[in-house]
């Protein structure tokens, strides 16, 4: 796992800068760094290493292929990387290896086989750079769900890329304006959709895409390796065949095959371990696989309502696990608030990110690579926001199918845009109203009032661009509300957030869920394989019970959260807000309706239920103070 950075076209100082876009990624990249330049073609590129798999200076980058041809920096893991190695020995005894690392068997791939179909064969996480010596092209690829970031974009009339926005930033004589049409998506779902980031003229590379430059850098192409659209339209078309219990005889033989790579490191290992499904089943899975105690670790918390760790510690203890647990509290989190804008380089606002970093903090302290079982919902029918919009739906034409569609339609958005609005029944009934279909309903979850909207003055609706609305596109509604969250809710949201709280503190993190066998064939899945009887997640919890006694997971499910909402309202954090919404009436009010949000406030503090929305307007006002300081 490591850092990335380069410049295509630099004007001037090309190692100063790419030294300096080095030095803000050196958390990503602790154990040593490199560049390499081209003056002829003015291309520079950079890297930061955490070195997991071959420690020696084998695997140090900039890498060349064995003819120099080619040169690559790379952030990521390839797990089947002895597989393509022993492809490429088969068809050419040309290559002479200098290690084991997976960087340099990733390289000699494209060399043997092209960008495309090495990416494709590929089974892991990446964002990487090459540069054709020979053409002059170069290359940017990302993994097929995103859970490496890779942002570019133009600075000064150069094209420059990271992993990491903030080395962008760090570039001299960076004055990209902040992106004022992203704002008002910001303050919706509280994170920016790629391919938009905060600045103008900078973007994030969407999963799944090769981006190709020739000289001289004025133009690129983007085209997409791998459509995680087109798999579900695919596996749906093409139903599994086998009863479910051969359905969850396969996904288990799926899941132990991506464990296999991915428990593979010549440093420390680990895993998270919540009492939920997802990271308990890959917990299992691990220890079952294993010889020796699995590292787990968890946080707790003194608030019984978002407390996981004792489940945790149940399950560690019947498993067998060597177990770490830390209890966390009001004073973990409130220094961990100064450094929210330095960790996401972006604004970013998901509340759980604030136990994610307490977690992976923790974890680094034993471990430098940690499993993680984010996915689960996504690709398993988990979140009970999937039940709620089917239910809402029914009730709609249960008991309002009498109403005519634009009168209802014309209510809901009524109690939506009223003053009353700031009591979440009315914005729940008033999104009831304003609906027509299942995927509607489950959109209009981040967009229940108008001001939201009018906190940006004179807002370009983006949204509606970066929706990733997928009304009727499969059977059931289910599938679509999937399939939206994994077009953009779990790219830019949860992965975002794993992967920027992991590397903040130099930790890997591995998400075996997102293998692509594993993706592939969950979509192939009828949804009552996935869900029914008000059971989500049923191949996972069927699996579980193979390794935990039946019934031990059946609980409700309980958010990876921690209760901003009531700290918010009180005490040294209630401090914080305000002092930061006070600061921003200099720095954001260029950008926001200041008023507003001090109106908004007030009916925060008395009793209106804005917690999110105070959430996501925080960030994004601690972010621009951060930067304009």
């Amino acid at each position: 796992m490591c850092g990335i950075s380069g410049i295509l076209g630099y004007k001037v100082n090309p190692i100063e800068n790419i030294n300096t876009m080095n030095e803000r990624i050196i958390n990503r990249g602790p154990d040593g760094g490199g560049y390499w330049v081209d003056e002829n073609s003015a291309i520079v590129l950079g890297h930061r290493r955490l070195s997991i798999i071959d420690l020696s200076e084998a695997g140090a980058q900039p890498l060349f292929s064995h003819d120099e041809r080619y040169v690559i920096v790379y952030n990521g893991e390839i797990y089947n990387a002895a597989e393509l190695k022993e492809r490429l020995e088969a068809e050419s005894s040309q290559i002479k290896w200098r290690g084991h690392s997976d960087t340099e068997i990733l390289i000699e791939a494209i060399a043997a086989w092209g960008m495309e179909e090495t990416l494709k064969l590929c089974r892991g996480m990446w964002a990487l750079a090459l540069y054709d010596r020979k053409t002059g092209r170069t290359q940017l690829a990302r993994d097929r769900m995103g859970e490496k970031p890779l942002y570019y974009g133009r600075v000064n009339g150069q094209l420059v890329f990271g992993s990491s926005i903030a080395s962008i930033a760090a570039i001299e004589g960076f004055n990209n304006h902040i992106f004022k049409d992203v704002l008002d998506v910001f303050l919706q779902y509280g994170y920016i959709p790629s391919p938009y980031t905060i600045y103008e003229d900078v973007f994030k590379l969407e999963p799944g895409s090769i981006l190709t430059i020739d000289k001289p850098y004025t133009d690129w192409k983007i085209e997409k390796y791998f459509d995680i659209k087109q798999m579900a339209i695919d596996g749906q078309d093409y139903f599994f065949k086998g009863s479910e219990e051969e359905a969850n005889e396969e996904l288990e033989r799926l899941l132990k095959k991506a464990l296999k790579g991915q428990m593979l490191s010549d440093v420390p290992l680990g895993a998270f371990l919540s009492g939920g499904i997802d990271s308990t089943l890959v917990v299992s899975l691990m220890q079952s696989m294993s010889d020796k105690p699995i590292r787990t670790f968890t946080i707790g918390f003194e608030e019984e309502k978002y407390n996981e760790a004792k489940f945790a510690k149940e399950t560690a203890d019947y498993l067998g696990t060597a177990h770490k647990e830390l209890y966390v509290g009001y004073k973990d989190v409130m220094d961990l608030l100064p450094q929210l804008p330095d960790v996401f380089g972006e604004p970013f606002a998901d509340s759980s990110q604030l136990p994610t970093l307490l977690v992976s903090k923790m974890t680094r302290e034993n471990v430098t690579v940690a499993l993680s079982g984010d996915g689960g919902d996504e690709f398993f029918c988990g979140y009970n926001t999937y039940k709620d919009a089917i239910a809402g739906i029914e009730v709609m034409k249960n008991k309002l199918g009498f109403m005519h569609n634009s009168l209802r339609t014309s209510i809901g958005k009524t109690l939506l845009n009223s003053p009353i609005a700031g009591n979440s029944l009315v914005r729940k009934t008033g999104r009831v109203l304003s609906v027509k279909t299942v995927e509607d309903f489950y959109r209009m979850v981040n967009d229940d009032d108008i001001r939201t909207h009018r906190l940006v003055p004179g807002y370009n609706p983006l949204a509606t661009k970066v929706s990733q609305y997928q009304d009727k596109l499969l059977p059931f509604g289910e599938n679509n509300l999937m399939l939206m969250d994994m077009l953009q809710y779990l790219p830019d949201d949860i992965l975002t957030k794993v992967d920027r709280s992991g590397m903040h503190f130099s930790l890997e993190t591995r998400i075996p869920i997102l293998d692509a066998d594993v993706m592939e064939f969950a979509w192939t899945l009828p949804i009552d394989y996935k869900m029914a009887d008000d059971i989500t997640k049923k191949p996972l919890r069927n699996i579980l019970d193979k390794y935990l006694p039946h019934g031990m997971m059946d609980r409700p499910k309980k958010g990876f959260s921690v209760p901003v909402g009531r700290w918010l309202k009180d005490g040294q954090m209630r401090e914080w807000a305000e002092s930061i919404i006070s600061d921003a009436h200099f720095y954001a009010g260029e950008y926001l309706d200041v008023n507003l949000i001090d109106q908004i406030w007030s009916e925060y503090m008395n009793g209106g239920d804005w917690s999110k929305l105070i959430w996501h307007i925080l960030m994004l006002e601690q972010w621009m103070i951060s930067v304009r300081a």
